[in-house]
């Protein structure tokens, strides 16, 4: 479904949604893209948003979940939030339905806005919630070995290797993913693979902007 079609949305340009599994390299490739001139707006900065202090996010998330989900200043503790969902299904589920719907609404809000022949919209739970985003023209996946995002995810968050193994089991399986996608990058090689990667998909969605 194009946006063109959605009161509110004229212009309608492409819309790629950019996805993979955590530490896959998702943030690798939107540098590459934005290095081309594409705009990328990312979910998770949407997220930070949305749940600032003074937002009504927060006030429900204290509601739901107590005081001891804040910071001293007021603001939301992110780690204390992430060990809550983590071991709580419920509480995940109460806590995306308070930010899901906003952080939708910022994409929107960024896409109607865009300029740019195409945008990207970074969302790394695009797979699990398919059916929210109708509106985006094509899934770009960015694939990665799970022993690979393993690996970086004890590097990188400092994290054992049993909660590394959680945080991917928390999401789609790659092979969810993959069937999922329009377009795939595999991130296991070189930079200038991903690089060249990039660029031909870039030359591929502004064909793409030009026939739609």
């Amino acid at each position: 479904m194009k946006l063109d079609s959605d009161p509110g949305f004229g212009g309608h340009h492409y819309v790629v949604g950019l996805t993979g599994g955590v530490a896959s390299g998702k943030s690798a490739v939107s540098r590459r893209f934005e290095a081309l001139g594409i705009a990328v707006y990312d979910a998770d900065a949407g997220a930070r948003e949305v749940v600032a202090p003074g937002m009504p996010a927060l006030e429900e998330i204290r509601a739901a979940f107590g005081e001891e989900m804040l910071n001293v200043d007021g603001s939301l503790d992110r780690r204390a939030m992430r060990e809550r969902v983590f071991a709580d299904p419920q509480a995940r589920t109460t806590l995306e339905s308070i930010v899901h719907p906003r952080v939708r609404a910022w994409l929107r809000q960024k896409v109607a806005a865009d300029r740019g022949a195409y945008c990207l919209l970074a969302i790394p739970l695009l797979v699990e919630n398919r059916g929210e985003y109708k509106w985006v023209d094509r899934v770009l996946l960015v694939d990665t070995p799970e022993a690979r995002q393993v690996e970086r995810l004890i590097r990188r968050d400092r994290v054992t290797h049993e909660h590394a193994g959680r945080m991917l089991a928390a999401q789609s399986t790659r092979a969810q993913r993959l069937a999922a996608a329009d377009d795939v990058i595999v991130n296991d090689g070189s930079e200038a693979e991903l690089d060249a990667q990039v660029a031909a998909l870039h030359a591929r969605y502004l064909e793409l902007c030009r026939l739609g």
